[in-house]
């Protein structure tokens, strides 16, 4: 089948390659320069991220596209236990082994937290397995976890809601929290382990799928026009996959699919702000720390370049959920504040570089409703906002781009030039794991 897709962020480079490596002749359409979406490199010297992105354990289709790829996950990724370090804090650590046992030793061995706070932990976990780890749509986390202990909240529950959602969790859903959890913390050995990149974002993924996909690239292409046939921007395929931001895919199905069109353009977004400092020198204690956030330090973690063998002296601080600093400004001079207060630096650390990605992720809150993949016979949608029960993460677009992909090799709905018409009785959903990045 000849098909296009439009877009090449990590969804479209899922659904290109496992397209391609069916045998099915495939376009990629890419607005930008290059692939790689909202995770990528940016070009410049020294090179930079498009934020600060990381990897789990339990991202297991994006770790077997990039060896599909050619790239060798443990050369690009430092793998770490799951902790989450304070500024001279050891904070929580899981240690190694069966999930269920790791998690109960790393919260009964945080000394940091009376031993009532560690028990309130294990009872609630405890409840929660025994349900499944499901809850109520219209639940928040802050309500899921209102009976906990405050420095429970404090420096677990709202660190790992806001980095795997970008919502706070006032806001956030607590049924994809809770599918969050269960997958990260409980699903198998060294699923929750950090995987933190060692090289430029590019080279883990968009870079060897540029020199994969070759000529089947587009770039610097933006579709203005997809009509039923399928047809794009005139030319004709047996079948799309919509790989491109949600704005950009309601704007294309406006006329073909209204209502669908309607729920994407529903969507609300949470903006991520990367604060690069620099201090020549310096060294942070571990690879990454949580910090506390307040009304004035919005930095929710930290991470050391140097340490992960990208750049000595550079440190990514990221601020999740910061629509109000977006609104505000001055969220680099704060993090500078922040950091200067609660490190210790070798050298003055000054801004190195800002980069505001306003459009990062979807607001994942209570019973949002979420675009589906399948949209028309011959038309599917890719993408970290497509429904399921994951927020936007690197591991839900990929294994929204490969979904996508399997409905079309599957005939179902195929175009004008196939054989097969009809709606999918099992439409794939986005992903298993998270942690944006």
């Amino acid at each position: 089948m000849k098909v296009a897709i439009v877009g090449g962020g990590w969804a479209g480079i899922s659904a290109a390659v496992t397209l391609a490596d069916a045998g099915h002749d495939i376009t990629v359409f890419e607005m930008a320069p290059q692939l790689g979406g909202r995770a990528r490199s940016v070009a410049g010297a020294p090179e930079y991220d498009n934020g600060q992105h990381i990897l789990i354990g339990a991202y297991r289709d994006s770790l077997a596209l990039m060896r599909q790829l050619g790239v060798d996950p443990e050369q690009v990724l430092k793998r770490l236990p799951l902790s989450l370090p304070y500024p001279g804090e050891p904070g929580l650590q899981l240690p190694p082994g069966p999930p269920l046992i790791a998690f109960a030793r790393g919260v009964l061995a945080h000394r940091g937290w009376p031993l009532g706070a560690r028990l309130g932990l294990l009872a609630a976990a405890g409840s929660w397995l025994a349900r499944g780890f499901r809850c109520g749509e219209r639940l928040s986390v802050a309500e899921l976890c209102a009976g906990l202990p405050a420095v429970v909240k404090r420096d677990l529950v709202e660190p790992l809601c806001v980095a795997a959602l970008n919502t706070a969790a006032a806001q956030a859903s607590a049924r994809v929290f809770l599918r969050v959890l269960r997958d990260a913390l409980f699903s198998g050995a060294g699923s929750a382990d950090l995987l933190l990149p060692r090289r430029p974002l590019s080279e883990l993924l968009a870079g060897p799928a540029t020199a994969w996909l070759g000529e089947r690239l587009r770039l610097g292409a933006r579709v203005r026009q997809i009509a039923p046939g399928w047809h794009v921007d005139g030319e004709p395929f047996d079948a799309v996959v919509l790989a491109c931001t949600s704005v950009e895919a309601a704007r294309l199905t406006a006329g073909i699919a209204p209502a669908w069109s309607a729920t994407a353009q529903g969507l609300d977004f949470e903006p991520i702000i990367t604060v690069y400092l620099y201090s020549p020198g310096s060294a942070l204690p571990a690879p990454m720390l949580a910090l506390r956030e307040c009304q004035d330090a919005p930095a929710q973690f930290v991470f050391d370049h140097g340490a992960l063998g990208g750049a000595p002296g550079r440190f990514a601080f990221v601020v999740s959920g910061a629509a109000p600093w977006v609104a505000s400004g001055g969220a680099a001079e704060a993090v500078l504040a922040q950091a200067t207060r609660e490190l210790t630096w070798a050298t003055p650390p000054v801004i190195d570089k800002v980069l505001t990605e306003k459009r990062a992720t979807f607001a994942c809150t209570p019973g949002l409703p979420r675009p589906a993949a399948y949209i028309a016979p011959g038309l599917w949608a890719a993408g970290d906002y497509i429904d399921g029960p994951y927020p936007a993460t690197l591991e839900g677009a990929v294994r929204a781009g490969r979904a996508a992909a399997q409905g079309v090799v599957a005939g179902v709905g195929r175009g004008a030039n196939g054989a097969a018409s009809g709606s999918p009785t099992n439409t794939p959903c986005a992903g298993q794991a998270t942690l944006r990045q």
